[in-house]
């Protein structure tokens, strides 16, 4: 990872139903709405209210002006409609390239989370030459479990994230 010029040009994924592209200020309504939907943050920290959301619609869009790497809208390609939010990015704290995912409930169990995430770590694997990949899921968290077995990831460990322990999971190249 080199040191941010903040210029950035946030790449653009395809696949077969999916684009993955830069935020834009229209999909705050849908973000702020998804991260505060009791179902939908389950598994992962919401937010308590539309201050708070904005300052993780910003954060995620923001990582790519610092490291080169961070979010992605994912819309269908045929309707353009939002889905969800997929990363690839490093946090502060370790040298490993993470991936996250978050869909909106309406497009659960369509396969469409490992769509996305296998775009974006494919990229982060070229980009960066990423050899170890990691997500931290909560074990009760199943689907997310199964996204990430179909990425080839394995469970590792337990260990403390944010408030809470979850299960690392990971995939060494």
């Amino acid at each position: 990872m080199d040191d941010a010029t903040f210029s950035v040009s946030i790449p653009r994924l395809t696949t077969s139903r999916l684009l993955l592209r830069e935020y834009r200020a229209t999909d705050f309504e849908v973000f702020a709405a998804n991260i505060q939907d009791p179902a939908a943050t389950e598994f992962v920290t919401g937010a308590p209210d539309r201050r708070s959301a904005w300052r993780s619609f910003t954060a995620g869009a923001g990582q790519w002006l610092v490291q080169g790497a961070g979010w992605w809208a994912v819309e269908l390609r045929e309707t353009s409609e939002v889905v969800g939010w997929v990363g690839a990015f490093f946090r502060e704290t370790s040298p490993d390239l993470e991936l996250g995912w978050i869909l909106r409930p309406k497009f659960w169990r369509q396969g469409l989370a490992t769509e996305a995430a296998k775009a974006a770590l494919a990229y982060g694997i070229e980009k960066y030459d990423a050899r170890r990949i990691i997500a931290h899921i909560t074990n009760a968290n199943l689907a997310s479990v199964k996204v990430s077995r179909n990425l080839g990831m394995r469970y590792e460990t337990e260990v403390p994230f944010f408030d809470q322990t979850v299960g690392l999971y990971a995939l060494e190249r």
